[in-house]
């Protein structure tokens, strides 16, 4: 079964491994971890919190690239608009992953594996 961090409650968070963004340039992050809590390439983060309007943000993003001084470079997986400096990343611990199976055949999804062809739910 596939885990989504996505929609996970704060206390399951809590027990992840926490970032801080350092840097934001398009869909490029810079995220700052803590001493020996590095995140795999390939690994997913998560950005969850909300922008100055106060709406949610909930964006997924992939580490490409480890530089060094507890420092991650990742690409995000949608739009960083409302992202800023200091917010929090939680490392999944795990690479992206789509469903696969009957279910899926002949389906539309986005590069997160949610279906985008408006048929409901994969079961």
């Amino acid at each position: 079964m596939k885990t989504d961090y996505r929609t996970f409650g704060t206390s399951t968070l809590i027990a992840k491994n926490i970032g801080r963004i350092t840097q934001i340039i398009g869909p490029v992050l810079d995220v700052t971890f803590s001493p020996g809590k590095m995140p795999n390439i390939y690994n997913s983060l998560i950005v969850k919190g909300q922008n100055t309007a106060g709406q949610e943000i909930n964006v997924t993003c992939e580490v490409q690239q480890l530089l060094g001084n507890n420092k991650v470079r990742a690409v995000a997986m949608s739009a960083t608009d409302g992202l800023m400096r200091g917010m929090q990343v939680i490392d999944t611990g795990a690479p992206l992953s789509v469903p696969v199976g009957e279910a899926t055949l002949g389906r539309i999804f986005n590069v997160l594996g949610e279906p985008v062809d408006n048929l409901g739910p994969v079961n």
